[in-house]
């Protein structure tokens, strides 16, 4: 309970979504944030659940969701009361990229997640030919389908590591700020 301690007692807790397709890296990529350390991992069915304190003031809660095709049809129960989302996109496995961007663009028009800030992960860097980030941006059309909201797409590689610390402070300060707004919007609100 060492996260939990008395002088870290005005921590705020976010619930954040990590999806993308099976085998696009989403648990090998948490644990790597979560451990610091390499672990093999099999395909989830069904979901983990993490704690990650990138910053003295935030706990996230991660909650990676199976991609195989049957996770996906479950993955709006879990859009309820998220305050993020990091979508894990495989940048060499361009015969599923279609399918990932198609379950992308499906997950943003969930009413539960409407205006909730989305960070999408473009993995597997480490591979020649891999998409770049900014190829990931357009196919994915992000900068249309996330106008409403604050966005952010970084290149990563889950295996060594690089670049995930960089997107999920993105996506904490992203949080906090739709945190404060949507807190503003309820104190405004009880005032009426």
């Amino acid at each position: 309970m060492g996260l939990l301690s008395s002088k870290n007692s005005k921590i705020n807790q976010a619930h954040v979504l990590l999806l993308g397709l099976d085998s696009a890296g989403k648990s090998t990529l948490l644990y790597k944030l979560k451990l610091a350390e390499d672990i093999t991992t099999m395909p989830t069915i069904g979901f983990n659940v993490e704690m990650i304190e990138l910053e003295s003031s935030l706990l996230l809660t991660v909650w990676d969701v199976g991609g195989q095709e049957k996770m996906r049809t479950v993955w709006s129960y879990y859009c309820e009361n998220a305050d993020g989302l990091v979508y894990v996109v495989d940048s060499t496995d361009q015969q599923r990229l279609e399918v990932s961007r198609k379950e992308f663009e499906h997950i943003l028009k969930n009413e539960h997640i409407k205006n909730v800030p989305v960070v999408l992960l473009a993995n597997k860097q480490d591979v020649p030919g891999a998409l770049t980030a900014e190829d990931i941006t357009r196919i994915f059309k992000v900068k249309k389908l996330c106008s409403d909201r604050n966005w952010y797409v970084q290149p990563c590689c889950a295996l060594t590591g690089d670049g995930l610390i960089e997107g999920f402070r993105k996506l904490t300060g992203f949080v906090k700020s739709h945190i404060k707004s949507r807190g503003d919007t309820l104190a405004f609100f009880k005032q009426k």
